[in-house]
């Protein structure tokens, strides 16, 4: 069984809203601020990582 990887996200807000995105088998919902200097934030519950399209090229790693 492997393991599926997080998702990445591209976004153009700094302040973004997760809920692991499947329904029921979500998580509860979290609002999470990207960092202005690092250009992305990963969310503690699914690791879903959200990155500022400004830092697309960037931050992609």
């Amino acid at each position: 069984m492997t393991t599926k990887a997080p998702e990445t996200k591209i976004v153009d807000s700094y302040r973004v809203a997760c809920d692991g995105g499947e329904g029921a088998l979500g998580h509860p919902r979290v609002y999470l601020q990207i960092d202005e200097v690092k250009g992305y934030v990963e969310c503690g519950y699914c690791d879903a990582k959200y990155i500022h399209k400004d830092f697309a090229d960037k931050a992609a790693d």
